[in-house]
């Protein structure tokens, strides 16, 4: 069987981004107060958010023994859970009605600075704003024009 229809076999799937953050209760708050998503999972260090069709999961970024180690020139990363993670990740959310996500997210006061004055056209098809969370993770959120 060929490289390609061993690929053709899996059946991919949803993906479901996960984002670091440096204190998960503050963070899953934030995303239900700012973005409406519920908590249907939370712990200190992992939660599941869903809205809609939508899925993210946050990941406690918290280890902070990274300031004093000796080797963190040569090896900044030893856990995978250091603090200095949160807030390095992005996503890109597709929605249904990308103006009216829009209005409802200016009023939350999550845009990014270089959507405050609206939706954008890109040259590859889309529509769409971005957002940051409480860390500073990307959030994109987009709708693909019609064709």
């Amino acid at each position: 069987m060929s490289r390609v229809a061993r690929r053709a076999v899996a059946g991919l799937q949803r993906t479901i981004p996960a984002l670091p953050v440096r204190d998960v209760g503050a963070a899953v708050a934030y995303y239900r107060d700012r973005f409406g998503f519920d908590a249907p999972h939370q712990t200190a260090d992992f939660a599941v958010l869903v809205r809609d069709d939508a899925v993210l999961h946050l990941w406690g970024a918290t280890d902070d023994a990274w300031r004093s180690r000796d080797d963190v020139d040569r090896h900044p990363v030893c856990s995978g859970a250091e603090s200095f993670l949160a807030g390095t990740a992005s996503c890109r959310v597709e929605v249904s009605d990308i103006d009216a996500l829009f209005e409802e997210l200016r009023s939350a006061e999550v845009l990014h600075a270089v959507s405050r004055r609206g939706v954008s056209a890109t040259d590859f098809g889309t529509k769409e704003f971005a957002t940051l969370d409480t860390d500073g993770n990307l959030l994109t959120f987009f709708r693909w024009n019609d064709p």
